[in-house]
């Protein structure tokens, strides 16, 4: 029994012919941050642990800083207001400067946290406007 060889027609009614391939596609760091389309997911993991205290109902209401050594990536979490409770959810106000090197961000926004969990969700940030 002989087979036919690549690129002809059929073999027993299976097509042999290439008919292309599937293009490589690159694998690109996802932005994970809700803060800036300038972080990667690990400035914003770190960035995420800042946030977390900085915004601590048992905490001092201080600036807290993060940064990121291997992407020269860093900034600040600055609480503003008091904690205040929002459908069994504690949430708290912030402004966040971000200093991506040549970009750099300072937006304002508002995380909130439910339960006992230290994970904040933020829930709206945008460009900060100084009054």
């Amino acid at each position: 029994m002989s087979l036919p060889l690549m690129g002809s027609a059929t073999v027993a009614g299976v097509d042999r012919e290439p008919t292309g391939s599937i293009a490589k596609t690159s694998v690109t760091t996802t932005n994970a941050s809700p803060l800036s389309h300038n972080l990667e997911t690990e400035d914003w993991r770190r960035a995420r642990a800042a946030l977390a205290t900085a915004l601590d109902p048992q905490g001092n209401g201080a600036t807290v800083a993060w940064d990121n050594p291997q992407t020269g990536r860093k900034g600040t979490f600055i609480p503003v207001a008091a904690p205040y409770p929002v459908d069994g959810e504690v949430c708290r106000a912030f402004i966040a400067k971000i200093d991506g090197g040549d970009a750099k961000e300072v937006v304002q926004g508002s995380a909130c946290r439910t339960g006992g969990t230290d994970d904040w969700t933020v829930r709206d940030v945008k460009p900060f406007r100084q009054s």
